[in-house]
């Protein structure tokens, strides 16, 4: 399952960033405006990873302007987190979830409507602004367009809670690659929280997922609090992702 994850992580920045080869990692470099990416382990290797390996990419990153990150699975690559850190970088962990069955069942929530969000629909913004409102953060001006393309282009799916209004109050997404697909950026704005909203959100994707044919669904939870709820759909952790920034 693990080898399965590695090979996703590895195809799924390439349908918008440019792969540079630094031996033993891999770094994605934004093509175009959108959120930059990171550096990982390139696919394959089993070798170490050096401090000076790590220098090299964050000394490309500078060049770049882009952030000094690295992501990795600790029980594919676990050397790698010494070096990271020897580096200067603060290392996070967070718990790695599979679900390979169709999930449980959750409740449907009061006064929302949970539904998958298309390229087209009047309603997309607000579900693209949600996530970033959870954060206390608003999307950028072109962010809007840049979903809808990748929807458009089925390298991502969007699902949200909509209040009467039409009204984003909770969404997420998920990026399938092949047989695999993560769900990513599940939020809930601070006024809709402890409705269950971000749970459906999950259990929406988790469908439209299986209705394309995915078999293996998997996100990475922001701390084990997060896991306990995922794990009320059927979630379970397999490993640790890590993410390493300055």
């Amino acid at each position: 399952m693990l080898n399965r994850l590695e090979t996703y992580y590895d195809a799924v920045p390439r349908s918008a960033a440019r792969a540079e080869d630094f031996g033993p990692l891999t770094l994605f470099v934004r093509e175009g405006k959108g959120w930059p990416y990171y550096a990982r382990p390139a696919l394959g290797y089993a070798g170490d990873v050096s401090v000076a390996d790590v220098d090299r990419v964050r000394a490309r990153q500078r060049e770049l302007g882009a952030p000094e990150a690295f992501e990795w699975v600790a029980e594919t690559t676990p050397g790698l987190r010494a070096a990271v850190e020897a580096s200067g970088l603060t290392v996070h962990e967070h718990p790695l979830m599979v679900l390979e069955g169709d999930g449980l069942p959750v409740p449907e929530p009061e006064g929302a409507t949970v539904r998958i969000v298309g390229a087209d629909d009047p309603v997309l913004p607000s579900a693209v602004a949600a996530p970033y409102a959870a954060f206390g953060a608003e999307p950028s001006p072109g962010a809007f367009a840049q979903v809808a393309a990748r929807i458009t282009a089925g390298h991502t799916h969007f699902a949200a809670a909509l209040d009467t209004t039409g009204t984003a109050l909770a969404a997420g997404q998920h990026q399938p690659v092949g047989a695999v697909s993560e769900v990513v950026g599940v939020g809930t704005v601070p006024e809709a929280r402890r409705r269950g909203l971000g749970l459906a959100v999950t259990a929406a994707l988790v469908s439209d997922a299986r209705s394309r044919g995915v078999g293996l669904v998997f996100l990475s939870a922001s701390d084990a609090d997060v896991a306990r709820l995922y794990g009320r759909l059927g979630f379970r952790t397999v490993a640790t992702a890590l993410i390493a920034e300055a």
